[in-house]
């Protein structure tokens, strides 16, 4: 009964992570892999957008598309696609909070 118990929490686990995406990791990932190579700042790169064009690019499957059209050279690791849009979401345009640094 504990095994199977056990079983169902890491399946679960495991099934739930796209629900944990986080903007603090999208934002982290942001600065130490992507800033450098866009060339320009994490508030500028989330503020291309309003919340509802971020909302509507990535429900249409458009994301990555638009995350190499914004910066060509990155190399995003699929992993993290989720926390980057989570990151911009949160710092659009129309959302008036601005990133630390």
């Amino acid at each position: 009964m504990i095994k199977r118990l056990i079983f169902t929490i890491l399946g679960l686990t495991l099934y739930a992570s796209p629900i944990l995406a986080n903007a603090n990791t999208g934002y982290n990932y942001y600065l130490s892999n992507l800033k450098y190579v866009c060339g320009i700042s994490s508030a500028s790169f989330a503020r291309r957008h309003t919340q509802d064009d971020w909302e509507a690019i990535y429900g249409a499957g458009r994301f990555k598309k638009e995350l190499r059209r914004i910066c060509p050279n990155a190399k995003i690791e699929a992993r993290y696609v989720s926390d980057i849009y989570h990151f911009v979401y949160e710092y659009a345009k129309d959302s008036g909070k601005l990133p630390r640094y």
